[in-house]
């Protein structure tokens, strides 16, 4: 089977949809056909696709893309980027178009809609004839790395925490929530992921503190066994998300982006996270702290990690890749 999938990512617009596409890249690998990734990216990304078919090439903006693609068997996009008319020229030219959505960004063409976020039912996709939705956690796609994972074990107390902002964190939100678990616990272990796209590191020379650990540019089975250790995680409100509650970790979440408010304050309200606000709220630190005192309590950590747990169960990408190939 010929098949592309087109994403873009790098240090400025974040890497959560790159990561998203090569866990289906990788379900596809199960079933042993090789796609290509086609990648609208910067060179930050290379590490994270180093072990898949890819090219970077600004398809976006190239024409020769519709060359390429033209009688494929299946073109799946995943894109912030791209307009109504890119998605209706591929859909014209190749036997199944695919793409994925987060909150019903344009009006698709023929093919298939994937929303794998929590807040997909929610959205009230316009039904048609010629396109099929596969929508809600049944379809989230994890990396292979979460397909797998044993049962979380809930400790009494918090003793660990994990601060993870993406691979850019393009509100710089790191060192403010790491400041503050210093000045407010500081005999908690404090476990930091730094991205490759961090554009402001230049603090993290001035930490000097046992209790602090930096991990650089984490692989998914080292957040994996970060996210199985700590009994806390404060973390954006993108991807990562589905991943947590994957592994079933309690989690006050922080929203960096508009389009991340529809998924965090749908995950509040089943019960798996507890919401600190926007990224500027002024109250967003004093608000971390409250719950964090909230989340103190064993039997509200236990629910949640079961609510995330019930929600997301690792299959996602492999059920995509097998309504993709029997349709």
């Amino acid at each position: 089977m010929k098949i592309y999938i087109l994403t873009e990512g790098g240090k400025e617009i974040g890497f959560g949809h790159i990561t998203r596409c090569i866990s289906i890249y990788q379900a596809f690998e199960t079933k042993k056909i090789k796609p290509k990734l086609i990648l609208n990216a910067d060179e930050t990304v290379k590490d994270i696709v180093k072990n898949t078919n890819y090219e970077i090439f600004n398809w976006l903006e190239n024409k020769d893309i519709f060359k390429i693609l033209k009688d494929s068997d299946i073109v799946l996009i995943d894109s912030y980027l791209a307009d109504k008319d890119f998605y209706e020229k591929v859909s014209n030219i190749v036997k199944l178009s695919v793409y994925i959505d987060d909150n019903k960004r344009i009006d698709y063409p023929k093919g298939i809609v994937i929303n794998g976020n929590i807040h997909a039912t929610d959205l009230d996709y316009p039904i048609k004839k010629d396109i099929k939705y596969l929508l809600g956690t049944k379809y989230t796609p994890l990396r292979k790395e979460f397909w797998e994972v044993p049962e979380k074990i809930i400790n009494e107390k918090i003793k660990n925490v994990l601060i993870t902002f993406g691979g850019d964190d393009l509100r710089n939100m790191t060192p403010k929530i790491l400041n503050l678990l210093n000045k407010e616990y500081p005999d908690i272990n404090k476990y930091v992921v730094i991205g490759k796209g961090f554009k402001q590191t230049d603090w993290i020379k001035d930490i000097k503190d046992k209790n602090i650990f930096f991990i650089y540019d984490a692989s998914a089975k080292e957040m994996k066994e970060l996210m199985l250790k700590v009994d806390l995680t404060i973390s954006a409100g993108g991807q990562t998300l589905y991943e947590l509650a994957r592994v079933g970790v309690p989690t006050i979440a922080v929203a960096v982006a508009d389009n991340q408010l529809k998924s965090v304050k749908k995950w509040e309200e089943i019960g798996f996270l507890a919401y600190a606000g926007f990224y500027d709220n002024k109250n967003l630190l004093e608000n971390i702290l409250n719950l964090i005192k909230k989340l103190e309590n064993k039997k509200i950590r236990e629910n949640m990690s079961k609510i995330g747990r019930k929600y997301v169960n690792g299959n996602g990408s492999r059920n995509i890749v097998y309504e993709l190939i029997t349709i």
